[in-house]
Protein backbone atom coordinates (compact mmCIF):
# COMPACT_ATOMS: atom_id res chain seq x y z
CA UNK A 1 0.00 0.00 0.00
CA UNK A 2 1.05 3.29 -0.76
CA UNK A 3 2.56 5.75 2.27
CA UNK A 4 -0.41 8.20 0.83
CA UNK A 5 -3.39 5.60 0.42
CA UNK A 6 -4.44 6.56 4.17
CA UNK A 7 -5.01 10.28 3.05
CA UNK A 8 -6.75 8.95 -0.07
CA UNK A 9 -9.42 6.86 1.64
CA UNK A 10 -11.27 6.63 5.04
CA UNK A 11 -9.45 4.66 7.76
CA UNK A 12 -13.18 3.32 8.65
CA UNK A 13 -15.39 1.47 6.10
CA UNK A 14 -18.63 1.43 6.07
CA UNK A 15 -20.49 -1.29 8.30
CA UNK A 16 -16.95 -2.16 9.95
CA UNK A 17 -17.43 -3.38 13.64
CA UNK A 18 -16.00 -1.25 16.25
CA UNK A 19 -15.45 -1.26 19.77
CA UNK A 20 -15.66 1.77 21.87
CA UNK A 21 -13.28 2.77 24.70
CA UNK A 22 -14.27 6.16 27.08
CA UNK A 23 -12.34 6.54 30.31
CA UNK A 24 -13.69 9.21 32.74
CA UNK A 25 -11.22 10.93 33.85
CA UNK A 26 -11.04 14.27 35.71
CA UNK A 27 -12.02 17.67 34.79
CA UNK A 28 -9.01 19.30 32.75
CA UNK A 29 -7.27 15.94 32.07
CA UNK A 30 -8.83 15.35 28.87
CA UNK A 31 -12.34 14.95 29.47
CA UNK A 32 -14.84 13.71 26.67
CA UNK A 33 -18.59 13.88 26.50
CA UNK A 34 -19.76 10.08 25.39
CA UNK A 35 -22.83 11.11 24.52
CA UNK A 36 -21.34 12.89 21.37
CA UNK A 37 -18.37 10.10 21.22
CA UNK A 38 -21.68 7.81 20.04
CA UNK A 39 -22.40 10.75 17.41
CA UNK A 40 -19.30 10.48 16.31
CA UNK A 41 -18.93 6.89 15.88
CA UNK A 42 -22.86 6.79 13.46
CA UNK A 43 -21.57 9.80 11.67
CA UNK A 44 -18.26 7.99 10.95
CA UNK A 45 -20.32 4.54 9.87
CA UNK A 46 -18.90 2.08 11.65
CA UNK A 47 -21.34 -0.59 13.17
CA UNK A 48 -21.06 -0.44 17.38
CA UNK A 49 -20.36 -3.20 18.52
CA UNK A 50 -19.26 -3.06 22.46
CA UNK A 51 -18.27 -0.61 24.86
CA UNK A 52 -15.77 -0.46 27.32
CA UNK A 53 -15.85 1.77 29.90
CA UNK A 54 -13.98 2.98 33.14
CA UNK A 55 -12.50 5.75 35.83
CA UNK A 56 -8.73 6.55 35.98
CA UNK A 57 -7.28 9.41 37.88
CA UNK A 58 -5.00 9.73 34.93
CA UNK A 59 -3.91 8.15 31.82
CA UNK A 60 -1.75 5.30 31.70
CA UNK A 61 1.42 6.27 29.93
CA UNK A 62 2.11 2.97 27.82
CA UNK A 63 -1.93 1.71 27.41
CA UNK A 64 -3.94 5.01 28.29
CA UNK A 65 -6.38 2.21 29.59
CA UNK A 66 -3.44 0.53 31.84
CA UNK A 67 -2.72 -2.91 31.34
CA UNK A 68 -5.91 -4.39 33.30
CA UNK A 69 -8.66 -2.63 30.97
CA UNK A 70 -6.50 -2.91 27.97
CA UNK A 71 -6.50 -7.19 28.50
CA UNK A 72 -10.52 -6.72 28.53
CA UNK A 73 -10.66 -4.99 25.52
CA UNK A 74 -8.59 -7.08 23.52
CA UNK A 75 -10.93 -10.29 24.83
CA UNK A 76 -13.40 -7.90 23.76
CA UNK A 77 -12.11 -7.25 19.92
CA UNK A 78 -11.56 -11.47 20.16
CA UNK A 79 -14.97 -12.39 21.25
CA UNK A 80 -16.98 -9.59 19.58
CA UNK A 81 -14.57 -10.22 15.98
CA UNK A 82 -14.12 -6.41 15.87
CA UNK A 83 -12.43 -4.97 13.02
CA UNK A 84 -11.29 -1.52 14.90
CA UNK A 85 -10.84 0.09 18.21
CA UNK A 86 -12.23 3.60 18.73
CA UNK A 87 -10.53 5.73 21.82
CA UNK A 88 -12.99 8.57 22.64
CA UNK A 89 -9.10 10.22 24.11
CA UNK A 90 -6.52 11.59 21.93
CA UNK A 91 -3.75 8.62 21.80
CA UNK A 92 -0.21 9.20 21.87
CA UNK A 93 1.78 7.69 18.66
CA UNK A 94 3.18 5.11 21.53
CA UNK A 95 -0.13 4.76 23.24
CA UNK A 96 -1.24 4.16 20.04
CA UNK A 97 1.27 1.38 18.71
CA UNK A 98 1.29 -0.66 21.97
CA UNK A 99 -2.27 -0.76 21.84
CA UNK A 100 -2.32 -2.20 18.44
CA UNK A 101 0.62 -4.64 19.00
CA UNK A 102 -1.75 -5.91 21.91
CA UNK A 103 -5.14 -6.07 20.35
CA UNK A 104 -4.41 -7.28 17.35
CA UNK A 105 -6.21 -4.80 14.87
CA UNK A 106 -6.32 -1.08 14.35
CA UNK A 107 -6.65 1.85 17.10
CA UNK A 108 -8.07 5.13 15.98
CA UNK A 109 -8.09 8.01 18.30
CA UNK A 110 -10.91 10.96 18.88
CA UNK A 111 -8.45 12.89 16.28
CA UNK A 112 -8.09 10.42 14.25
CA UNK A 113 -12.04 9.59 13.83
CA UNK A 114 -12.67 12.88 13.52
CA UNK A 115 -9.87 13.07 10.82
CA UNK A 116 -11.85 10.28 9.24
CA UNK A 117 -15.20 11.54 9.35
CA UNK A 118 -14.04 14.39 7.48
CA UNK A 119 -12.37 12.47 4.67
CA UNK A 120 -15.76 11.17 4.23
CA UNK A 121 -17.65 14.15 3.74
CA UNK A 122 -15.24 16.30 1.70
CA UNK A 123 -16.46 16.88 -1.61
CA UNK A 124 -14.89 20.34 -3.22
CA UNK A 125 -11.17 19.82 -4.35
CA UNK A 126 -10.14 22.44 -1.83
CA UNK A 127 -11.77 20.31 0.68
CA UNK A 128 -10.15 17.03 -0.01
CA UNK A 129 -6.50 18.92 0.28
CA UNK A 130 -7.77 20.38 3.39
CA UNK A 131 -8.61 17.16 4.80
CA UNK A 132 -5.43 15.90 3.47
CA UNK A 133 -3.08 18.49 4.56
CA UNK A 134 -4.33 17.48 8.00
CA UNK A 135 -4.04 13.61 7.99
CA UNK A 136 -0.77 14.57 7.07
CA UNK A 137 0.15 16.54 10.02
CA UNK A 138 -1.48 14.04 11.98
CA UNK A 139 0.44 10.91 10.33
CA UNK A 140 3.77 12.48 10.79
CA UNK A 141 3.68 12.25 14.57
CA UNK A 142 2.82 8.66 14.28
CA UNK A 143 6.03 7.77 11.84
CA UNK A 144 8.10 6.00 14.63
CA UNK A 145 10.01 2.96 14.02
CA UNK A 146 6.99 2.29 11.77
CA UNK A 147 9.22 0.08 9.17
CA UNK A 148 11.39 -1.67 11.99
CA UNK A 149 10.87 -4.83 9.43
CA UNK A 150 13.41 -3.08 6.24
CA UNK A 151 16.81 -2.74 6.77
CA UNK A 152 18.63 0.26 6.21
CA UNK A 153 18.56 0.81 2.24
CA UNK A 154 22.07 0.78 0.96
CA UNK A 155 23.81 3.66 -1.05
CA UNK A 156 24.31 3.72 -4.70
CA UNK A 157 27.90 3.13 -6.50
CA UNK A 158 30.52 5.19 -5.53
CA UNK A 159 28.26 6.73 -2.25
CA UNK A 160 29.13 6.37 1.02
CA UNK A 161 27.37 5.36 3.87
CA UNK A 162 24.45 2.79 4.32
CA UNK A 163 21.67 5.36 2.56
CA UNK A 164 18.49 6.73 4.33
CA UNK A 165 15.75 4.16 6.39
CA UNK A 166 12.79 3.29 5.16
CA UNK A 167 11.08 5.65 7.67
CA UNK A 168 13.08 8.91 7.11
CA UNK A 169 12.38 8.12 3.39
CA UNK A 170 8.41 8.34 4.56
CA UNK A 171 9.29 11.68 7.05
CA UNK A 172 10.70 13.12 3.49
CA UNK A 173 7.66 12.10 1.01
CA UNK A 174 5.44 13.58 4.09
CA UNK A 175 7.16 16.73 4.27
CA UNK A 176 7.31 17.24 0.49
CA UNK A 177 3.50 16.21 0.39
CA UNK A 178 2.83 18.55 2.76
CA UNK A 179 4.28 21.70 1.19
CA UNK A 180 2.63 20.88 -1.97
CA UNK A 181 -0.63 21.13 -0.17
CA UNK A 182 -0.05 24.11 1.39
CA UNK A 183 1.68 25.66 -1.91
CA UNK A 184 -1.74 24.97 -3.64
CA UNK A 185 -4.31 25.63 -0.30
CA UNK A 186 -2.11 29.56 -0.64
CA UNK A 187 -3.54 29.72 -4.29
CA UNK A 188 -6.88 28.96 -2.91
CA UNK A 189 -6.63 31.66 -0.24
CA UNK A 190 -5.26 34.21 -2.81
CA UNK A 191 -8.62 33.57 -4.79
CA UNK A 192 -10.70 33.84 -1.58
CA UNK A 193 -8.97 37.33 -1.32
CA UNK A 194 -9.72 38.61 -4.70
CA UNK A 195 -13.25 37.54 -3.93
CA UNK A 196 -13.26 39.66 -0.34
CA UNK A 197 -11.86 42.45 -2.58
CA UNK A 198 -14.55 42.50 -4.63
CA UNK A 199 -17.45 42.62 -2.15
CA UNK A 200 -15.22 44.76 -0.21
CA UNK A 201 -15.72 47.16 -3.58
CA UNK A 202 -19.40 46.52 -3.83
CA UNK A 203 -19.63 47.03 -0.06
CA UNK A 204 -21.59 43.95 0.37
CA UNK A 205 -21.89 42.13 4.07
CA UNK A 206 -20.82 38.57 4.64
CA UNK A 207 -22.83 37.53 7.22
CA UNK A 208 -21.19 33.88 8.34
CA UNK A 209 -23.24 30.97 9.44
CA UNK A 210 -20.84 29.46 12.96
CA UNK A 211 -21.94 27.11 15.62
CA UNK A 212 -21.72 23.56 16.99
CA UNK A 213 -22.16 20.68 14.65
CA UNK A 214 -25.80 19.71 14.39
CA UNK A 215 -26.90 22.81 15.34
CA UNK A 216 -28.70 23.40 12.33
CA UNK A 217 -26.66 25.49 10.70
CA UNK A 218 -27.33 23.85 6.59
CA UNK A 219 -31.19 23.80 7.86
CA UNK A 220 -31.49 27.45 8.80
CA UNK A 221 -28.79 28.14 5.88
CA UNK A 222 -31.52 26.47 3.21
CA UNK A 223 -34.52 28.61 4.37
CA UNK A 224 -32.87 32.04 4.50
CA UNK A 225 -31.38 31.44 0.98
CA UNK A 226 -33.90 28.74 -0.60
CA UNK A 227 -31.08 26.40 -1.47
CA UNK A 228 -30.59 22.68 -1.39
CA UNK A 229 -27.33 22.24 0.76
CA UNK A 230 -26.84 18.89 1.94
CA UNK A 231 -28.24 18.69 5.38
CA UNK A 232 -28.44 15.50 7.61
CA UNK A 233 -28.64 14.55 11.51
CA UNK A 234 -25.05 13.84 11.91
CA UNK A 235 -22.12 15.24 12.95
CA UNK A 236 -20.24 17.10 10.42
CA UNK A 237 -22.74 16.77 8.06
CA UNK A 238 -21.21 20.33 5.88
CA UNK A 239 -17.58 20.49 5.49
CA UNK A 240 -17.41 22.43 2.23
CA UNK A 241 -18.07 26.10 2.44
CA UNK A 242 -21.14 27.62 0.35
CA UNK A 243 -21.68 30.93 -0.25
CA UNK A 244 -24.86 32.38 -1.68
CA UNK A 245 -26.20 35.78 -2.26
CA UNK A 246 -29.44 36.74 -0.49
CA UNK A 247 -31.08 39.57 -0.27
CA UNK A 248 -32.36 40.19 3.30
CA UNK A 249 -35.35 42.78 4.69
CA UNK A 250 -33.76 46.04 5.90
CA UNK A 251 -30.37 45.04 4.72
CA UNK A 252 -30.41 44.27 0.85
CA UNK A 253 -27.98 42.31 -1.05
CA UNK A 254 -25.80 40.33 1.39
CA UNK A 255 -23.35 36.99 1.22
CA UNK A 256 -24.44 34.30 3.71
CA UNK A 257 -22.37 31.83 4.24
CA UNK A 258 -22.21 28.13 5.63
CA UNK A 259 -19.46 26.75 7.29
CA UNK A 260 -18.44 23.84 8.91
CA UNK A 261 -19.53 23.01 12.29
CA UNK A 262 -16.86 23.34 15.55
CA UNK A 263 -16.97 20.64 18.49
CA UNK A 264 -15.00 20.35 21.39
CA UNK A 265 -11.45 19.83 22.01
CA UNK A 266 -11.44 20.61 17.86
CA UNK A 267 -7.93 18.73 17.05
CA UNK A 268 -5.79 22.10 16.14
CA UNK A 269 -4.34 20.35 13.53
CA UNK A 270 -8.02 20.61 11.67
CA UNK A 271 -8.23 23.99 12.64
CA UNK A 272 -5.13 24.87 11.11
CA UNK A 273 -5.87 22.95 8.05
CA UNK A 274 -9.27 24.59 7.56
CA UNK A 275 -7.89 28.01 8.28
CA UNK A 276 -8.92 28.79 4.58
CA UNK A 277 -12.28 28.02 5.01
CA UNK A 278 -12.18 29.54 8.28
CA UNK A 279 -10.90 32.95 7.25
CA UNK A 280 -15.08 33.37 5.97
CA UNK A 281 -15.69 33.73 9.72
CA UNK A 282 -12.40 36.21 10.16
CA UNK A 283 -13.60 38.62 7.81
CA UNK A 284 -17.14 38.60 8.15
CA UNK A 285 -19.48 41.16 9.11
CA UNK A 286 -21.63 39.81 11.27
CA UNK A 287 -21.67 35.96 12.97
CA UNK A 288 -24.70 34.31 13.33
CA UNK A 289 -23.69 31.80 16.03
CA UNK A 290 -26.53 29.29 15.64
CA UNK A 291 -27.04 26.85 19.13
CA UNK A 292 -29.25 23.88 18.93
CA UNK A 293 -31.31 25.47 21.65
CA UNK A 294 -32.77 21.91 23.06
CA UNK A 295 -29.45 20.13 23.82
CA UNK A 296 -28.90 19.48 27.62
CA UNK A 297 -25.06 20.90 26.99
CA UNK A 298 -25.91 24.25 25.45
CA UNK A 299 -23.82 26.10 27.53
CA UNK A 300 -20.70 23.58 26.83
CA UNK A 301 -21.41 23.89 23.05
CA UNK A 302 -21.49 27.81 22.92
CA UNK A 303 -18.23 27.76 25.21
CA UNK A 304 -16.27 25.17 22.81
CA UNK A 305 -17.80 27.23 19.62
CA UNK A 306 -16.54 30.38 21.38
CA UNK A 307 -12.87 29.23 22.00
CA UNK A 308 -12.20 27.86 18.01
CA UNK A 309 -13.48 31.16 17.23
CA UNK A 310 -10.81 32.96 19.46
CA UNK A 311 -8.18 30.75 18.20
CA UNK A 312 -8.86 31.71 14.39
CA UNK A 313 -8.84 34.94 15.49
CA UNK A 314 -12.70 35.74 15.53
CA UNK A 315 -13.65 36.21 18.51
CA UNK A 316 -13.91 40.18 17.96
CA UNK A 317 -16.44 39.78 15.20
CA UNK A 318 -19.99 41.10 15.91
CA UNK A 319 -22.21 37.97 16.99
CA UNK A 320 -25.96 37.38 16.97
CA UNK A 321 -27.17 34.06 18.70
CA UNK A 322 -29.85 32.17 17.01
CA UNK A 323 -31.28 29.69 19.14
CA UNK A 324 -32.49 27.19 17.13
CA UNK A 325 -34.71 24.24 17.03
CA UNK A 326 -37.21 26.29 19.49
CA UNK A 327 -40.26 23.73 18.00
CA UNK A 328 -38.32 20.70 19.97
CA UNK A 329 -38.82 22.85 23.46
CA UNK A 330 -42.15 24.24 22.17
CA UNK A 331 -41.11 27.81 22.71
CA UNK A 332 -42.72 30.54 21.47
CA UNK A 333 -39.96 32.76 18.74
CA UNK A 334 -39.17 35.64 20.50
CA UNK A 335 -35.87 38.40 20.34
CA UNK A 336 -33.48 38.87 23.44
CA UNK A 337 -32.11 42.37 23.84
CA UNK A 338 -28.79 43.91 25.59
CA UNK A 339 -29.57 47.14 28.00
CA UNK A 340 -28.86 49.01 25.19
CA UNK A 341 -31.85 47.89 23.16
CA UNK A 342 -29.56 46.05 20.66
CA UNK A 343 -30.63 42.35 19.56
CA UNK A 344 -28.42 40.09 21.02
CA UNK A 345 -30.45 36.27 20.74
CA UNK A 346 -33.56 35.05 18.51
CA UNK A 347 -34.98 31.84 19.05
CA UNK A 348 -36.17 30.61 15.55
CA UNK A 349 -36.95 27.01 14.32
CA UNK A 350 -34.96 26.77 10.73
CA UNK A 351 -37.17 23.52 10.50
CA UNK A 352 -40.95 25.16 10.55
CA UNK A 353 -39.46 28.67 9.61
CA UNK A 354 -40.69 30.29 12.94
CA UNK A 355 -38.92 33.29 13.93
CA UNK A 356 -37.49 34.16 10.89
CA UNK A 357 -39.01 37.32 10.45
CA UNK A 358 -37.41 38.42 14.09
CA UNK A 359 -34.37 36.87 12.49
CA UNK A 360 -34.27 39.34 9.83
CA UNK A 361 -34.99 42.55 12.19
CA UNK A 362 -32.61 41.60 14.72
CA UNK A 363 -29.84 41.53 11.62
CA UNK A 364 -31.06 44.39 9.84
CA UNK A 365 -30.64 46.45 13.32
CA UNK A 366 -26.96 45.16 14.16
CA UNK A 367 -25.84 46.06 10.77
CA UNK A 368 -28.53 49.77 10.85
CA UNK A 369 -25.31 51.84 11.84
CA UNK A 370 -23.74 50.54 8.31
CA UNK A 371 -26.67 51.45 6.87
CA UNK A 372 -28.65 54.79 5.29
CA UNK A 373 -32.05 54.16 5.71
CA UNK A 374 -34.07 57.50 4.97
CA UNK A 375 -36.14 59.43 1.76
CA UNK A 376 -34.23 60.79 -0.32
CA UNK A 377 -35.62 63.32 -3.06
CA UNK A 378 -34.14 63.04 -6.91
CA UNK A 379 -33.95 65.77 -9.64
CA UNK A 380 -34.96 64.09 -13.01
CA UNK A 381 -32.27 64.58 -14.36
CA UNK A 382 -30.49 61.91 -11.92
CA UNK A 383 -32.09 58.95 -13.77
CA UNK A 384 -28.56 56.77 -13.59
CA UNK A 385 -28.48 57.32 -9.60
CA UNK A 386 -32.39 56.12 -9.30
CA UNK A 387 -31.24 53.08 -10.86
CA UNK A 388 -28.04 52.68 -9.06
CA UNK A 389 -29.91 52.76 -6.22
CA UNK A 390 -32.36 49.65 -7.67
CA UNK A 391 -29.75 48.10 -8.16
CA UNK A 392 -27.38 48.48 -4.78
CA UNK A 393 -29.97 48.57 -2.16
CA UNK A 394 -33.52 48.01 -1.49
CA UNK A 395 -35.61 50.52 -2.07
CA UNK A 396 -38.48 50.52 0.03
CA UNK A 397 -41.20 52.77 -1.68
CA UNK A 398 -40.96 55.26 -4.66
CA UNK A 399 -43.30 58.38 -5.01
CA UNK A 400 -43.67 60.90 -7.76
CA UNK A 401 -43.17 64.83 -6.64
CA UNK A 402 -45.35 67.61 -8.90
CA UNK A 403 -42.15 69.71 -10.09
CA UNK A 404 -41.14 66.10 -11.80
CA UNK A 405 -38.66 65.05 -8.86
CA UNK A 406 -38.55 61.55 -7.27
CA UNK A 407 -38.85 60.74 -3.59
CA UNK A 408 -37.28 57.17 -2.53
CA UNK A 409 -37.25 55.51 0.33
CA UNK A 410 -33.80 53.92 0.43
CA UNK A 411 -32.28 51.78 2.32
CA UNK A 412 -28.49 50.94 0.94
CA UNK A 413 -24.99 50.83 2.39
CA UNK A 414 -23.37 53.72 3.83
CA UNK A 415 -20.29 54.15 2.12
CA UNK A 416 -21.92 52.73 -1.50
CA UNK A 417 -24.54 55.73 -0.42
CA UNK A 418 -21.85 58.18 -0.13
CA UNK A 419 -19.93 56.84 -3.62
CA UNK A 420 -23.00 57.21 -5.66
CA UNK A 421 -23.62 60.92 -4.19
CA UNK A 422 -20.19 61.74 -5.20
CA UNK A 423 -20.15 59.92 -8.70
CA UNK A 424 -23.36 62.25 -9.23
CA UNK A 425 -21.97 64.99 -8.05
CA UNK A 426 -24.53 65.46 -5.73
CA UNK A 427 -24.83 66.32 -1.95
CA UNK A 428 -26.81 65.15 0.81
CA UNK A 429 -28.20 68.26 1.18
CA UNK A 430 -29.45 68.49 -2.41
CA UNK A 431 -31.64 65.25 -1.73
CA UNK A 432 -33.07 66.22 1.80
CA UNK A 433 -36.80 65.71 1.76
CA UNK A 434 -38.87 68.21 3.74
CA UNK A 435 -41.23 66.74 6.61
CA UNK A 436 -44.80 66.45 5.53
CA UNK A 437 -43.61 66.22 1.56
CA UNK A 438 -44.33 62.22 1.38
CA UNK A 439 -48.03 61.15 1.16
CA UNK A 440 -48.10 58.93 3.81
CA UNK A 441 -45.15 58.71 5.86
CA UNK A 442 -45.03 60.75 8.76
CA UNK A 443 -42.01 58.53 10.06
CA UNK A 444 -39.19 58.10 7.55
CA UNK A 445 -36.61 56.83 9.30
CA UNK A 446 -37.31 52.93 10.06
CA UNK A 447 -36.47 51.13 13.41
CA UNK A 448 -36.55 47.19 12.87
CA UNK A 449 -37.34 46.57 16.63
CA UNK A 450 -39.91 49.24 16.90
CA UNK A 451 -41.63 47.68 13.83
CA UNK A 452 -41.49 44.78 15.65
CA UNK A 453 -43.03 45.61 18.08
CA UNK A 454 -45.70 47.71 17.40
CA UNK A 455 -46.34 44.23 14.95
Amino acid sequence: MDLFDKTEATLTGEGERALLVHMDLPDGAGREDLEEFHHLVTSSGVVPVAEVTGRRDRPDPALYVGTGKAEEVAALVKAEEADVVLFNHALSPAQERNLERLLKCRVLDRTGLILDIFAQRARTHEGRLQVELAQLRHMQTRLVRGWTHLERQKGGIGLRGPGETQLETDRRLVRERIRAIEGRLEKVRKQRDQGRRARARAETPLISLVGYTNAGKSTLFNRLTESEVYVADKLFATLDPTLRKVRIPGVGPTILADTVGFIRHLPHRLVDAFRATLEETVNATLLLHVTDCAADERDENIDAVNQVLGEIGADEVPTLHVFNKVDLLETEPRVDYDDEGMPVRVWVSSVTGAGLPLLYDAVAQRLAHEWVDRWVRLPASAGRLRARFHEAGEVVDEQSATDGSMLMHVRVNRVHFERLLREQGLSLDELAVEPGSVAGESTPSYNPKRSHEAG
